[in-house]
């Protein structure tokens, strides 16, 4: 049996990495979990959470192969970890498919979905790749974000794989009223979601918007190997100013650098900085930049608005930092662990501030657009727009950059707020309240990704009261536990 259904297993995790590598697969995820599906219906408790383990396994390390760049040990390490999350969903999910109901319609996407924002929070969180991104450019499905968040629409997904298995089982064994209910239920969903979608993207034309303001940002494509290089250090800062000054010729309100832009230190590498207020005062227009910042021995990892008068306007630092990465996670209780971290021992920071430059907006820095809390946080606090600024050179020439984009789309939509990025070799652009992708900086041939680049919007600045997700927050979580635990009561009624 084992050699029938590892196969099977298999090719759902082949399917539901694809569109992970391009976006011409995304289709493939409303189908990717049929086979495991159908595999899973004649295995037992113990095969069930291995064969989704492996599964897990060979998702994850197709997702995010790129992570072996910075360390192969712990990329394999958390490969194992996000393994498990799939062997969890295997095992509860096995007895609803061996003897499924229409209510495993509702059951199983809600217990992928409760995985999924497990996967996001425990231990730090690790929210990449959930599998809603994965229809990023599908606009008239993401719009249900700004209700469910992406919830809904992974929700969404596993629904119609299981509704296929379904049809395809009922046909199989001539359940024609079980067949019946299951088509009912599947054509309402997507008739409500797709009516939702299409009636939300005519809606958002008609936006009135605070001001408008015209924003560039600037890909420096510094490669990491040159970043923290002493000895690059004028020829970053001469590249920054060179881009910026024609950018400039745009007259923009704001210009915007990535994530730890400036090679130097702020509150230690006064010469470096004292060339940047120069230049905002040159140009008399402000600057976001990125830096890492100094206060005494404490290092944080910062956003700061130069003003077009040549000060600093605005600080704010980085909330969410990356374990191992930024900092390290029991450092009092193992210390050895303090050779793994590359970039230094980082601080975190302590609000949720707000910047203004003719309007008000928030930054996320690096990966934060991927945790929904802060964005909906700042918001709720004023922010008419949102920007991110990121370094995403550790990963090379591999699909990680367009994987983080695909998060920014959806707290774009969540917040129906415009979305700036400032990605250091890539992928920087424009996202519009809809989720649609304005425009991308880029070489003229097509490619986005470690290329130097300048690109020039004007966005929308809205203050307008945040929708039902910014301002209710994950209830659809709620919605999808009360499904679990109704189901799993159910199942255990049925044994007594």
């Amino acid at each position: 049996m084992l050699r029938k259904i590892i196969p099977l297993f298999l090719l759902s995790a082949v399917l539901l990495v694809l569109p992970f590598f391009s976006s011409i697969f995304s289709f493939l995820a409303w189908f990717g979990f049929v086979p495991a599906f159908f595999a899973l219906k004649n295995t037992s408790k113990r095969l069930a959470s291995l064969i989704f383990f492996i599964t897990g396994f060979v998702y994850w390390s197709g997702v995010i192969y790129w992570l072996a760049h910075v360390t192969l040990a712990g990329t394999i390490v958390l490969i194992l970890y996000l393994a498990l999350y799939f062997a969890a969903f295997g095992l509860i999910i096995r007895p609803f498919t061996r003897n499924s109901t229409v209510f495993s319609l509702l059951f199983i996407p809600s217990v992928w979905v409760l995985l999924e924002y497990a996967r996001s929070y425990l231990l730090t969180g690790f929210p990449w790749a959930l599998l809603g991104y994965s229809q990023y450019l599908n606009l008239p499905v993401i719009q249900m974000a700004d209700i469910t968040g992406t919830w809904g629409v992974s929700y969404l997904l596993v629904l119609v794989n299981v509704a296929t298995v379904e049809i395809i089982w009922a046909v199989r064994e001539g359940m024609w009223p079980r067949l019946k209910a299951v088509i009912i239920i599947l054509v309402s969903v997507l008739t409500v979601v797709f009516s939702y979608g299409y009636f939300r993207i005519y809606n958002l034309r008609s936006t009135t918007y605070d001001l408008l303001l015209k924003v560039s940002v600037i890909q420096g494509n510094i490669s990491q190997e040159l970043k923290w290089d002493e000895r690059a250090m004028g020829y970053i800062v001469n590249k920054y100013s060179r881009m910026t000054e024609q950018a400039a010729k745009e007259r923009p309100d704001l210009i915007v650098w990535p994530e730890a832009a400036s090679p130097g230190l702020f509150g230690q590498d006064d010469d470096i900085f004292d060339s940047f207020y120069a230049l905002a005062k040159r140009i008399k227009m402000p600057i976001l930049l990125g830096a890492v910042t100094r206060s005494k021995d404490i290092f944080f990892n910062s956003a700061l608005l130069i003003g077009q008068n040549g000060q600093i306007a605005g600080r704010y630092d980085k909330l969410h930092l990356v374990p191992f990465g930024e900092y390290i996670p029991l450092k009092k209780y193992l210390p050895f662990l303090e050779t793994v971290v590359p970039i230094g021992d980082i601080e975190k920071g302590r609000s949720h501030y707000i910047f203004n430059a003719k309007g008000k907006f928030a930054v996320l820095i690096c990966f934060e657009d991927l945790f929904p809390e802060l964005s909906r946080e700042f918001t709720k606090r004023g922010a008419g727009f949102l920007v991110n600024i990121t370094n995403d050179a550790w990963y090379k020439l591999t699909t990680a950059p367009y994987q983080h984009l695909q998060a920014s789309v959806f707290r774009a939509v969540e917040n129906r707020r415009y979305l700036v990025r400032s990605a250091n070799t890539g992928v920087s652009g424009f996202i519009a309240p809809s989720g649609k992708i304005i425009s991308l900086a880029g070489d003229g041939s097509g490619r986005n990704i470690f290329v130097d680049g300048i690109d020039t919007q004007t966005i929308g600045v809205l203050s307008a009261k945040p929708g039902i997700y910014t301002r209710y927050g994950d209830w659809f979580i709620l919605v999808c536990l009360i499904n679990v635990l109704y189901g799993l009561i159910r199942r255990v009624k049925s044994w007594s």
